[in-house]
């Protein structure tokens, strides 16, 4: 397996990559729930795996509370298992369970509570201790938009006190939205890294939206893609430039409200290497 990577202190992380691509298994190599056969792994200003792990929060893709137990008690238990007094850990516990919602829910058992409540009292169980590194495997699969923007507030909150997040997810509007840097992996190797923004400037433009009262027929090449009111994307092409759209609207004599060449995203990339990457891998 080659996949090295570095990631700033205080950076919120995008690791991605199609499934099977080895995301998870890199995450439990690096929390050492798997042992690598060769290589090593340093966090928190070099420390191993093994010193660092009690600064570490986890949230696993698989989820796995004891269904029999009430939420206030396995937040205190996994507190202390995390190196906090047993008073700490409840109110801690009790603290989380408040901004999330849940308060009122804390005295009920696991399973009483719906797949959405689980996910988020596993989500600040990894965050009781406050720990330096927070390391999330789909944190919002399943999760309503208002507890997904809840989510992201938290973690936006542990970035500002100092603490660095890594999360791999399939949304890749979400990483859009909250990193600044990425990484890619496929089958195992790493095929992209660094600033987001720059990846995506260094591709060019690839399309044009554009917003008019009406639009134009006959671009040679044009693929429209619809949007909201009078809002049309073209995707460019060697056959179709923006000055020819531009131009077949003012021969046309069409106003125009917003004409933007739009840079490719994050989907677009991560299509475009993974395709590359399997065609000549």
């Amino acid at each position: 397996m080659t996949c090295r990577f570095y990631v700033e202190q205080g950076d919120v992380f995008g690791f991605l990559g199609p499934n099977g691509s080895g995301k998870t298994t890199t995450i439990r190599t690096a929390l050492v729930i798997l042992r690598p056969d060769a290589g090593q792994i340093r966090m928190l200003d070099g420390l191993t795996a093994d010193e660092a792990m009690s600064r570490v929060g986890y949230l696993p893709e698989e989820r796995g509370l004891l269904k029999k137990e009430k939420a206030s008690s396995i937040l205190r238990y996994l507190g202390r298992l995390r190196g906090l007094s047993k008073s700490e850990a409840l109110d801690r516990g009790l603290e989380l369970l408040h901004r999330v919602g849940l308060y009122e829910h804390r005295d009920k058992k696991v399973e009483g509570l719906s797949r959405g409540m689980t996910q988020l009292v596993q989500f600040v169980a990894s965050l009781i201790h406050h720990p330096d590194l927070i390391i999330l495997d789909e944190p919002f699969a399943g999760l309503d938009p208002l507890n997904v923007q809840l989510m992201k507030e938290i973690l936006t909150a542990e970035q500002g006190r100092g603490a660095t997040v890594i999360f791999s997810t399939h949304v890749l509007s979400d990483v859009e939205e909250m990193c600044e840097r990425v990484a890619l992996i496929a089958d195992s190797k790493l095929i992209l890294f660094g600033d987001l923004a720059e990846i995506r400037r260094s591709r060019g433009a690839n399309a044009v939206v554009v917003e008019a009262a009406s639009h134009p027929n006959g671009l040679s090449g044009a693929q429209k893609h619809a949007g909201r009111g009078g809002q049309v994307e073209y995707r460019l092409s060697d056959e179709l430039t923006p000055e020819m759209i531009l131009n077949a609207y003012s021969s046309n004599g069409i106003v125009l409200s917003r004409f933007e060449q739009v840079l490719p995203s994050l989907n677009d990339i991560f299509i475009e290497e993974v395709s590359n990457d399997r065609q000549h891998g």
